[in-house]
């Protein structure tokens, strides 16, 4: 007979664990996540393209935004954070059965858009609304249990995102295209800030381990300008009556120049033999650009705010993402951390998807072709890290360990 443990464990059966896929949170959103984000482009470069009439609550646009930042990102955010927080606090890791009903809660979210004509509008807001919340209270309990107060940050920034989701909700309701790009902008910069706090912790590490040198030290004064220059112009974003729009594109380009002082001493340089690691490096001088992209685009029609956007998400989440999940998944079930020429294939297709998205108007004059191809590097991207780590996923560790 099953029961139920504090930690959220499953113990069933006589192995005493739950299925490998339940084990540890990386394993289900990180599977599931990278599915979803190729069924989801797919779907709306179809649906740009005349292919198919993509029916869903707040509209084509507003799905595509939507559910990109709080589907695909949102998943593997959460599968990342509930898998580290046991490293960081030493405590049980979240799985089992509450683990699953978790990622039940997170497909519900995905399904009930499709379902607009059937179901009451509070119903949907609902229930995609409850999974970062209590993401955030899984992810609290452990480190309030041992009073690390240096990872509670993630906590508050959940919850922030919940709100931002809320919000972006009322922009489907009031059908307001303003509260859609404001709202998913401040998820961008959101997602961007909890990127830059990650990076810091792992890029120094993982380049360290990876290429066999030197870990460059944290230079104490530049971690903290760097985090402060982009909260400050998370705040300008907003753009509070009265501010002039050279002082919030002052704001983006400082921080864009601060975090490039911060990549730089991270030397790229020495990673460009290690796939897992100048992938890492790519997506946070990506960051860098966007940062720099949103400030012009604050005071010239040189570049336009789409384009600084999709910096920050193909290029830096994009890419991020892919090689973060990639690395974890292969350490996670005891794998060596090396990846063969199909994933150094992946990486490459989505930075050719942030090209193509980004600047790709300079030489595809169809707009939609433009955004077709971008989807298709996209969905080959990860398409092979769905195919290629899905058993790993599925299966139990190689090494016989736990998780």
């Amino acid at each position: 007979m099953s029961k139920l443990l504090v930690t959220g464990q499953v113990i069933s059966g006589q192995s005493g664990e739950p299925p490998a896929i339940l084990q540890l949170a990386f394993r289900p959103f990180f599977l599931f996540g990278a599915l979803f984000s190729v069924v989801s482009i797919a779907l709306w470069a179809g649906s740009i393209a005349g292919y198919s009439n993509l029916n869903v609550y707040g509209g084509p646009l507003w799905w595509h935004v939507h559910e990109m930042l709080f589907g695909f990102v949102s998943a593997i955010v959460v599968g990342f954070l509930l898998t580290a927080v046991r490293t960081w606090t030493g405590q049980p890791g979240f799985g089992g059965l509450l683990l699953g009903c978790l990622v039940a809660l997170w497909l519900a979210g995905r399904c009930v858009f499709f379902l607009s004509v059937d179901l009451p509008v509070w119903v949907i807001v609902l229930v995609d609304l409850l999974f970062l919340p209590l993401a955030a209270l899984i992810l609290a309990i452990p480190v309030v249990r041992v009073k690390q107060w240096r990872n509670i940050i993630f906590v508050p920034l959940l919850l922030i995102m919940a709100i931002t989701n809320a919000a972006m909700h009322w922009a489907a309701i009031e059908s307001s295209a303003s509260g859609l790009i404001r709202t998913g902008n401040t998820m961008v910069l959101l997602v961007t800030v909890l990127m830059t706090i990650m990076a810091g912790r792992v890029v120094p590490m993982f380049t360290a381990s990876g290429t066999g040198t030197k870990q460059v030290p944290a230079h104490a004064m530049l971690e903290k300008l760097a985090l402060m220059t982009l909260l400050l112009a998370v705040v300008a974003s907003f753009r509070f009556q009265g501010v002039p729009a050279i002082l919030v594109a002052l704001c983006f380009v400082t921080a864009g120049l601060v975090h490039g002082i911060r990549a730089f001493r991270w030397r790229i340089w020495v990673s460009f033999r290690t796939p897992l690691v100048w992938s890492l490096h790519l997506s946070y001088w990506c960051i860098v650009l966007g940062l720099i992209l949103y400030g012009i685009s604050e005071v010239s029609s040189a570049v336009t705010r789409p384009q600084a956007i999709h910096t920050l998400t193909v290029g830096a989440m994009g890419t991020m993402i892919l090689s973060m999940i990639s690395r974890v998944s292969l350490g996670h079930t005891g794998r060596a951390l090396q990846v063969g020429w199909v994933m150094s294939g992946a990486f490459a297709l989505i930075l050719s998807a942030f090209v193509v998205r980004v600047f790709g108007s300079l030489w595809i004059d169809n707009y939609v072709d433009q955004i077709v191809v971008a989807a298709f590097f996209w969905v080959l991207g990860y398409g092979c890290f769905t195919v290629f780590y899905a058993a790993m996923l599925i299966g139990p560790r190689v090494d016989g360990k736990p998780g």
